[in-house]
């Protein structure tokens, strides 16, 4: 069963008087969208180390199934939901893009793992650092002392470096770019709204750049050019929505930037080798077939920190 409507986006609910976009919790005090069983997505970036449970989680069309420990990595826009999943339990640590806006080379490394490395099922030894680096944010943050962030920020920095150079002795991905033209593109494309409806020279325009001057700092990057990844994302996007919402295939194309749904359709089965349609009816996500009421997914929620909330 797919949402009856465009995919919701959550947002973080920071409480008064604090300010730091940032939250870390268990499941049960972070809430009950922290086990969201519909496809959804967030304009927060979220990791997730499971430590106990069953089930699959579902990021972007790609079933991960859940074998704790797990260290799950997601940016803001991706969609995911939880499935058939049972005893769910661990750590969850949401954070807006604004807390990494001093450290570029953490917000991309952040963005490369999700994109490469999204659900990781550490070694011992990972696992005991996760856990350790995790019970000293949880500690930091709820102390409230001067000079929190900076420590979280730190934190945050090397739970990023050993989950990117110690998994299951896969190459660990390359050293994050700093704040290039190409490193600032790919960010852009973080945001759906953005992507969808972007030419190149417009994200030429947005950077303050020439085409050619973009096309030559995103080859360098990615080696690919600003069009196909500009591709890529439009038809990632319109998959989404295809699998996780009942819109029909106009209102898909419309969505992703296109006024004519038959040119829509041809682009999609030119880049996919299929059509919207077949698509949908042949590769679609499986969420639980109810919401349940909020109290039925949590023990309690504590007051006092972030909380994702439904933003539609």
């Amino acid at each position: 069963m797919r949402t009856a409507s465009p995919l919701e986006l959550h947002r973080l609910d920071v409480p008064a008087p604090q300010t730091l976009p940032f939250s870390i919790g268990t499941f049960d005090t972070i809430g009950p969208l922290s086990r969201a069983p519909f496809p959804h997505r967030h304009t927060f970036h979220e990791i997730v180390y499971v430590t106990a449970g069953t089930g699959e989680h579902v990021i972007d069309l790609h079933s991960r199934p859940i074998d704790p420990p797990n260290l799950g990595i997601l940016t803001a826009g991706q969609v995911h939901h939880w499935d058939r999943a049972h005893g769910v339990d661990g750590r969850v640590l949401l954070l807006e893009d604004s807390f990494l806006l001093d450290r570029p080379g953490d917000r991309d490394l952040l963005r490369r793992l999700a994109e490469e490395r999204p659900w990781q099922t550490p070694t011992p030894d990972t696992a005991a650092q996760i856990g350790d680096i995790l019970d000293e944010m949880q500690r930091e943050f709820h102390a409230r002392r001067t000079g929190m962030a900076s420590i979280l920020r730190a934190y945050l920095h090397i739970l990023l470096t050993r989950a990117a150079r110690s998994f299951d002795r896969e190459p660990a991905p390359a050293p994050p770019a700093t704040d290039t033209p190409g490193a600032r593109f790919l960010r852009l494309l973080d945001d759906p709204t953005t992507a969808t409806g972007m030419t190149v020279a417009q994200a030429a325009a947005e950077l303050g750049l020439t085409p050619g001057h973009l096309a030559e700092s995103v080859r360098k990057s990615t080696g690919r050019t600003p069009g196909e990844l500009l591709r890529a994302a439009r038809t990632l996007e319109a998959k989404r929505l295809l699998t996780g919402t009942d819109l029909t295939v106009a209102a898909i194309a419309r969505a992703v930037g296109f006024n004519d749904p038959a040119y829509f359709c041809r682009f999609f089965r030119r880049e996919t080798g299929t059509s919207p349609g077949a698509f949908r009816h042949h590769t679609h996500t499986t969420p639980a077939e109810s919401k349940e009421p909020p109290g039925k997914h949590h023990a309690h929620r504590d007051p006092s920190i972030a909380h994702p909330t439904n933003g539609t």
